[in-house]
């Protein structure tokens, strides 16, 4: 028996100031269906769902719910004019018997709904956006970035409750983990055409590169059509005139047909630039401890931060996380501890309220106003790690056409203003990127490049985000941030401090202490209560030999980064290269034996 069509649409064709958007667009989301809604930014992804909420009239076509079927669309903006406070919106329509609903779903997303709406942040307004529609429960749900501003925690809520619901949904998202767990379809915008698969996200790049190089193979022989044609023409045209102008006016309609298609978007072409070399030592922070307001952020919180980290700074929203950062950085004083910073440190910073963005300035004013990028304000010219740069040619680099360069910040979406922020950001040499939320709003294949260009960073990178793969891909470090002042530090991204800690986050109140460290000792020789003789010498030893090994590993690096070695000596190079592996698998072995017997001498 066939199933109805939660939503239809129908030959839409929508244009924006000019420009085609959609053009003889038809797709139906069936009952139960679980789509990703995929596209670079500035695709349409967001105008798509608004058309298919009913809150943006195509131009032609239809668009038709099926009978009874009520469509739920989770605002970005949320317009709350006339509302007290955010319990107060969240409710608004629905049955007050089923009100409680919003307290239960609050909850889970942590939100306070009795928060005045004057006061609120744009996460807050988000959020009670996205509490109202999962109260309502509707019977399919249009969700725009839903995990933008959620903690990981609220994030996984989310996760659980949609994974469980009856509902139809579409999802838009940046987030992989949340994409691969959750959709089961993938709608694909793509310079105007959306394509379905009938499989989620977690097959959506083999798909889309697979369609990429069917593509290409055509281009390619379409090409070779034309100069095929083309040499006939200009060989045989002249003895074959008449007969043959139905041939050269083929010819015009390949070519036409050539000049018909849609390039590809390119990537961003971003780029972080290490600027002069920091000491090997970042930053050394021993016994911090800092309250406000009577909370505590963190207590006797020890970290050592060497050059070319990438430390994840992870917990649930309000917990302290860039402030703990503030601390490291010398912005914020602790109320207790040392804190002592490497030499030559030069700190770019991407904050996660792009508050460093001028709402009222054009994106060209954004660049040449830049203080920290040389601008006047009177050139057409950015420095660009170190650089000149024409304005425009540089805003091409990170997807901005000639026309967006004399247009205000406010009109960018909020894709639009992380990659203006990037921009500021990557113009500049540095030694230790800050990076505050650095995914929110922006599109799958510009993460992609981010993470792999960290990968690359010769500098030092300290990170908060909420983006589990994200974190998986870049962190090599996780300081979790659990509560009440408990930082714990865990080797590796969040994958690894799940498999240490046991599982998500628990309240400091609960586990008193970190599991991380009883894994340790449970996985350490077994304990007979004293040290013997050898272990107490091996014990006084190791931190000269790890220091050793430091040094030695240093200076194999400081070899290593002459560009003309390789070419110069290979095996010099390679002799280079074993070593300096040797002495890193050494290294982290003694590391591992101090902490074990460190751990026995203080049960002892």
């Amino acid at each position: 028996m066939a199933r109805t069509p939660l939503l239809q649409l129908s030959d839409i064709a929508l244009t924006f100031g000019g420009d085609p958007v959609f053009e003889d667009l038809s797709l139906v989301v069936q009952p139960a269906d679980r789509v990703a809604l995929v596209g670079r930014n500035g695709s349409g992804k967001s105008t798509l769902m608004k058309v298919m909420a009913g809150l943006v009239e195509a131009d032609t076509g239809t668009v038709v719910p099926a009978p009874g079927v009520t469509v739920g669309y989770m605002e970005q903006d949320p317009d709350m004019k006339g509302f007290a406070t955010l319990g107060d919106y969240a409710v608004s329509g629905m049955d007050p018997d089923e009100a409680y609903k919003v307290e239960m779903v609050a909850e889970g997303l942590k939100f306070d709904p009795a928060g005045d709406v004057a006061t609120a942040s744009g996460g807050e307004r988000r959020r009670a956006a996205l509490a109202k529609l999962m109260a309502e429960a509707p019977e399919l749900m249009l969700l725009d970035e839903p995990t933008n501003h959620l903690d990981i925690e609220a994030v996984q809520w989310l996760e659980t409750e949609l994974k469980q619901t009856k509902a139809g949904f579409v999802l838009i998202s940046h987030d992989r983990a949340f994409l691969t767990a959750l959709t089961r379809q993938t709608l694909w915008i793509d310079r105007g055409q959306v394509r379905r698969a009938e499989e989620g996200f977690d097959r959506f790049e083999a798909w889309r590169d697979k369609l990429w190089d069917e593509e290409d193979q055509q281009r390619h022989k379409l090409n070779r059509k034309i100069k095929a044609e083309a040499r006939w023409a200009v060989e045989g045209i002249s003895a074959r005139r008449k007969r043959n102008m139905g041939r050269v006016r083929a010819l015009q309609d390949l070519r036409a047909e050539r000049a018909a298609q849609i390039k590809r978007q390119g990537t961003a072409a971003l780029t972080f630039e290490a600027g002069q070399q920091s000491g090997r030592k970042v930053i050394e922070a021993k016994g911090l401890s800092k309250s406000f307001d009577g909370k505590q952020i963190v207590r006797d919180f020890d970290l050592t931060v060497q050059r070319g980290d990438r430390i994840a700074f992870v917990g649930p929203n309000g917990v302290g996380k860039t402030s703990l950062i503030k601390m490291l950085l010398g912005e914020v004083e602790p109320d207790a501890g040392t804190l002592k910073h490497g030499t030559n440190l030069d700190i770019a910073v991407f904050d996660q309220g792009r508050v460093q963005l001028d709402p009222e300035a054009t994106l060209w004013d954004s660049l040449v106003n830049d203080p920290a990028l040389g601008g006047a304000g009177k050139s057409d010219q950015v420095m660009v790690q170190g650089n000149p740069r024409h304005v425009v040619s540089y805003l091409k680099d990170f997807l901005f056409d000639d026309a967006q360069a004399r247009a205000q910040v406010k009109s960018l979406s909020g894709g639009e203003k992380a990659r203006l922020l990037l921009a500021r950001l990557m113009a500049r040499n540095s030694n230790l990127i800050v990076l505050d939320e650095p995914t929110n709003d922006l599109d799958i294949e510009t993460l992609d490049l981010l993470q792999d260009i960290l990968g690359e960073y010769d500098g030092t990178v300290l990170l908060v985000s909420h983006d589990r793969d994200f974190l998986d891909r870049v962190a090599t470090t996780t300081v979790a941030m659990e509560g009440q002042g408990q930082a714990v530090v865990y080797a590796g991204g969040w994958s690894d401090y799940r498999a240490q800690r046991g599982g998500d986050f628990v309240e400091a109140k609960t586990a008193s202490k970190p599991l991380a460290k009883k894994d340790k000792a449970k996985d350490a020789p077994k304990q007979n209560g004293k040290m013997s003789f050898t272990e107490k010498h091996r014990l006084a030893e190791l931190p000269g030999v790890i220091d050793r090994l430091s040094a030695e590993i240093a200076k194999l690096e400081e070899l290593l980064a002459d560009p003309e070695l390789f070419t110069k000596s290979p095996a010099k190079f390679q002799k280079a290269t074993d070593a300096l592996v040797e002495r890193q698998t050494t290294l982290a072995a003694s590391e591992d034996e101090w902490l074990a017997l460190e751990e026995k001498a203080s049960e002892s």
